[in-house]
C-alpha cells in the first residue's frame, strides 16, 4: 500500500486538477464555509469567522487585509505614523455612505468609537487597550493616539469587527443578499466606493456565492463540484479532507499563529495542584503528536506564548530533559494523589478531535492518568483551546488569558502587569512587564499547551485571490476580482 499523502504548510501540496471546471466561465464563485449555516449571517462583534470574513467584504475599516495577510488602504486611501509610534493619521477617502450622503471624519471617529466601547470585555477589546483617543482633525482626516507604541496596531486596525457602520450598513468594498441560507456577494462599482470612475470595472470579475454547513457536507460539495473552494477547516476535521489521487482540488494549509491546547476548566481532584497539572503537560510528546494527521511543518509548543514570537532567547520548558525523565517526574507527581485518576476533556465532534485525544490519552497512560471524552459544553476538567492570533505580539497571547475574558485559572496580577505594559512607553521595560505575566500565568499551569493552530481550505486550481498566510486570513473580496 502506498503512503497517504503528507499535508504540508507553506508549501501547498497538489492533489488532483483533473475534472475541474473553470469558477471564471460563469463569472461565478461558489464558497462554502464550514460552520454553522447561520453563522454567516451573524451580526455584532462576536463573530464565528464565516461572519469575520462576511463582514470584512460588506464593512471596510480604515484599513483591511488583503490575500496575503498585509495591510492594504480601505476608507482610508494613505495614512502616516509619527516618529515615536504614538500617534496614526489616516486621510478618509472621498466617499459616500450607502444612503449617498458624504462620509465625514466625525462620522468615523464616532463609529469607531462605539465598536471600541461594544469590544470591552473580549480579547480583542484588550488588545486594543492602547487607544486612548480617537479624534476628527477636518473633514477628511482621523487621528488616533496610543498610550504607547504597539507596532501591530495597523493589523488590528484591519480587523473585520472594526468595519464601520453608518445608519446600520456598511461601505463595502461588496453588497450581500440573502436567499434563505445562502448569500450573494456582489461588487460595488468603483465611484460608489470613492474610487475613480472605470467604465470596463466589471470585465472579468465574478460574483461569490456561499452556503455553510458542517465539514463533511462542504467537502462532498467540492468533491463533487458543486463548489470551487472550502473555507474554515481545522484539526478537528483535517482528516475529512480529500487525499486521494481523485480529489478535485488542492488542500491548502495555512502555517498560521495562535493557541492550540487544553484549558484547565476545575480546580478540582486531581487538578487541584498546579504541579499535577503540569505534570499532565510534561507528558505530552509534541514532536510526534499530530503524526497521525500526516502534517508536515507543524510548530509544536510547550510555552503560552511560542518561542519564535518571544524572541532571540526563548526557549521551550523542559527543554533540558529528555520525555522519558519528563514522564518519569510526572508519574511521581500523580501518584501522589490518592483520588481517581481521571480527567474529562471536551472536544467539538469531528475525526480530527478523535485522533488529536488518542494521541493525548496514550501519552497520560504513560503516567498513569486516564482521559475521559465529552462533548463540547458538558461539564469537563480540560477543554480544547483553538484560537488564531490576531497580530503577533506577546500581549496577545496574554490577552486570551485574561480574568475577563478567560476566568478560569486566570491571575489577576497577571493583568496588572500587562495593563503596566500596555502604559510603558519604553520597550525594554514594557518587554520585561509581559514576560514577569507570562511567567505568572505559566505558574497557574491553567493551560496544556500543543502547538500552533491548524487551518485548511480547499481551492480548486483555477481559481485566483487565494494566498496562505500566517493570519489564515482570506477575504472574498479578492476572490471577486478580475485576476491579473
Amino acid at each position: 500500500m502506498s503512503p497517504r499523502p503528507r499535508f504540508l504548510f507553506a508549501a501547498p501540496l497538489l492533489l488532483a486538477l483533473a475534472g475541474c471546471g473553470s469558477a471564471d466561465d460563469a463569472g461565478v464563485v461558489r464558497i462554502a464555509l464550514i460552520g454553522d449555516p447561520e453563522a454567516p449571517f451573524e451580526k455584532g462583534l462576536r463573530l464565528a469567522t464565516s461572519a469575520q470574513q462576511v463582514r470584512a467584504a460588506t464593512a471596510e475599516g480604515l484599513v483591511a487585509l488583503d490575500q496575503s495577510g498585509a495591510v492594504v488602504p480601505a476608507i482610508a486611501e494613505r495614512w502616516i505614523v509619527t516618529d515615536d509610534g504614538m500617534s496614526y493619521i489616516f486621510r478618509l477617502r472621498n466617499a459616500e455612505w450607502p444612503d449617498g450622503t458624504p462620509m465625514t471624519a466625525e462620522q468615523v471617529r464616532d463609529a469607531l468609537r462605539r465598536t471600541i466601547r461594544d469590544l470591552a470585555g473580549t480579547s480583542l477589546g484588550l488588545d486594543l487597550a492602547p487607544v486612548s483617543e480617537v479624534r476628527a482633525m477636518t473633514g477628511r482626516v482621523i487621528e488616533i493616539r496610543l498610550s504607547s507604541a504597539t507596532p501591530d496596531f495597523l493589523q488590528l486596525l484591519a480587523q473585520p469587527e472594526l468595519g464601520v457602520f453608518h445608519r446600520g450598513a456598511g461601505t463595502g468594498p461588496m453588497t450581500l443578499t440573502r436567499d434563505d441560507g445562502t448569500g450573494r456577494l456582489t461588487l460595488l462599482p468603483p465611484e460608489a466606493r470613492g474610487l475613480p470612475t472605470r467604465e470596463d470595472w466589471q470585465d472579468g470579475t465574478r460574483v461569490l456565492v456561499f452556503r455553510a454547513l458542517p465539514a463533511r457536507g462542504a467537502v462532498d460539495l467540492f468533491r463533487s463540484g458543486d463548489v470551487d473552494l472550502v473555507f474554515g477547516g481545522t484539526i478537528v476535521d483535517l482528516p475529512l479532507a480529500p487525499t486521494g489521487p481523485l480529489s478535485r482540488g488542492t488542500v491548502r494549509l495555512d502555517a498560521a499563529q495562535g493557541l492550540l491546547g487544553l484549558k484547565v476548566l476545575r480546580e478540582e481532584g486531581l487538578l487541584a495542584e498546579p504541579a499535577r497539572r503540569e505534570a499532565l503537560a510534561m507528558a505530552i510528546e509534541r514532536e510526534t503528536l499530530l503524526a497521525p494527521f500526516n502534517i508536515a511543518g507543524w510548530m509544536p509548543s510547550t510555552r503560552i506564548v511560542p518561542a519564535a514570537v518571544v524572541g532571540e532567547g526563548a526557549g521551550e520548558r523542559w527543554s533540558n530533559s529528555a520525555i522519558d525523565a519528563r514522564r518519569a517526574d510526572a508519574r511521581r507527581r500523580i501518584d501522589g494523589f490518592a483520588g481517581p485518576k481521571t480527567v474529562t476533556v471536551a472536544l467539538p465532534e469531528g475525526p480530527g478531535a478523535d485522533l488529536l485525544l488518542r494521541e493525548i490519552a496514550a501519552d497520560w497512560r504513560e503516567i498513569g492518568v486516564t482521559a475521559v471524552r465529552v462533548r463540547k459544553g458538558d461539564k469537563a476538567d480540560l477543554e480544547l483551546v483553538d484560537t488564531l492570533a490576531r497580530f503577533g505580539s506577546r500581549r496577545w497571547y496574554l490577552d486570551q488569558f485574561a480574568c475577563k475574558v478567560r476566568r478560569p485559572l486566570c491571575d489577576p496580577k497577571a493583568d496588572e502587569l500587562v495593563r503596566e505594559a500596555v502604559r510603558e512607553t519604553d520597550p525594554a521595560s514594557r518587554a520585561t512587564l509581559l514576560a514577569e505575566a507570562e511567567t505568572r500565568l505559566t505558574a497557574r499551569q491553567g493551560y496544556i499547551p500543543l502547538g500552533a493552530p491548524v487551518r485548511w481550505s480547499l481551492v480548486r486550481g483555477d481559481v485566483a485571490g487565494f494566498v496562505e498566510n500566517a493570519w489564515a486570513v482570506h477575504p472574498l473580496y479578492p476572490l471577486a476580482l478580475a485576476p491579473t
